[in-house]
């Protein structure tokens, strides 16, 4: 069983990550961070986070090491090689991967660190800057089940909804199903909003009397009223939700799954991209279909 003075690690203090490590350090955890940039480490320094200058000097000097990262490259980076994680974690270090990446590297992360004495959960998330900010995320983790009961205690500062889902590689595979579920929403929930306002009404009445009803997703409540207040910033970037759907449609494809919905919300991401967007929230689909925007 971990204790408050088990010495955690954390890779990645972008958008999710930043609230993660704060909900971490508020719990009493002593928390040591790397990031590509130290600037974006300041305020976690700031409120008694470690620095460390590369993952090797984390890796070890932690008992639990997390991270966030953008894309599966970047995990590759900063787990394998000499510099990376597993070859300079101590045996019996447990660690979290809780980017949003592919299950084949999920499961390859499982087997050479098991070499090595050392325990691999992949535990991606979902609910955005909102959810890192309260602790509320939903935590998808796959790997044994003895290594989740351990650092339970530390998911439980970050999320509220912890479920492990099966051995290594499927907390990746819930994550796909989750962003699957999130694609066609988003268009749904776009054309929602045009529609009322073509229709004269006030979207925002239009939200309130429809978010509690068989329509009502993440999407609908949190992310649309950010879309009527022309709010873009990212609690999701673009840019990380194409990652996330290549992926998806990637792995469906392996399986021999047809999924037009995912493949017609990347298409329409994609563009959006293009249109110079790939750093705004997911929320900026509207401008698609709003001209107005």
């Amino acid at each position: 069983m971990l204790k408050n003075d088990t010495k955690i690690g954390f890779i990645g203090t972008g958008v999710m990550g930043k609230s993660m490590v704060l909900n971490l350090l508020n719990a009493g955890y002593p928390v040591s961070v790397y990031t590509r940039t130290k600037a974006k480490a300041e305020v976690l320094i700031d409120n008694g986070a470690t620095w460390k200058d590369s993952v090797r000097a984390l890796a070890s000097d932690s008992d639990v090491i997390i991270s966030i990262v953008g894309y599966p490259k970047d995990v590759e980076e900063v787990y394998f090689g000499e510099n990376g994680i597993i070859e300079n974690a101590k045996p019996g270090t447990y660690i979290i991967d809780m980017t949003t990446s592919k299950p084949s590297l999920a499961e390859e992360i499982y087997e050479k660190a098991k070499k090595k004495e050392i325990h691999a959960l992949d535990a991606p998330v979902s609910g955005g800057d909102i959810g890192a900010k309260s602790g509320s995320l939903a935590i998808m983790v796959g790997g044994d089940k003895e290594a989740f009961d351990v650092v339970l205690p530390i998911f439980e500062v970050m999320g509220s909804n912890i479920i492990l889902q099966g051995k290594a590689g499927a907390g990746q595979h819930t994550k796909l199903s989750n962003q699957i579920a999130i694609a066609t929403n988003m268009i749904g929930v776009c054309e929602a909003i045009v529609y009322a306002k073509k229709a004269g009404l006030d979207p925002v009445r239009v939200l309130d009397s429809i978010t509690t009803g068989a329509a009502g997703s993440f999407s609908l409540s949190k992310l649309a009223p950010r879309m009527i207040e022309g709010d873009f910033a990212p609690g999701f970037y673009v840019k990380h939700f194409i990652k996330d759907m290549k992926i998806a449609l990637e792995s469906a494809e392996e399986m021999g799954l047809s999924t037009p919905g995912l493949a017609l919300s990347l298409k329409l991401f994609q563009e959006l991209a293009e249109k110079g967007e790939e750093d705004s929230g997911t929320q900026a689909l509207i401008k698609l279909f709003d001209s107005t925007i």
